[in-house]
């Protein structure tokens, strides 16, 4: 299963999320430029699942500011049965 890893303390805010996931995965801005888009191609096969997810040095602070997405990836991986896993490392 290949890991695809976000970095927080290299992503500011929701933007610069969505630009670095249409980056990984090959997507255009169009596809992915809010949450009801990023829920379009992770639940709709635009993805090379299986996979999985895994967001770093995300703060209790920033937990809170992206929680929205913290949510989305949740609900995903109950959605997709195993073929999403999604896991957040804390920072230390």
């Amino acid at each position: 299963m290949q890991i695809y890893t976000f970095d927080f303390d290299e992503i500011t805010d929701q933007a610069d999320f969505y630009r670095d996931f249409t980056r990984m995965f090959g997507l255009t801005k169009q596809q992915v430029n809010n949450l009801d888009g990023l829920w379009e191609v992770v639940t709709e096969g635009y993805l090379p699942l299986p996979l999985e997810i895994e967001f770093v040095h995300l703060s209790e602070e920033n937990r809170r500011r992206f929680g929205a997405l913290i949510l989305l990836f949740d609900e995903a991986e109950e959605e997709l049965e195993g073929q999403l896993r999604f896991n957040i490392r804390h920072s230390s």
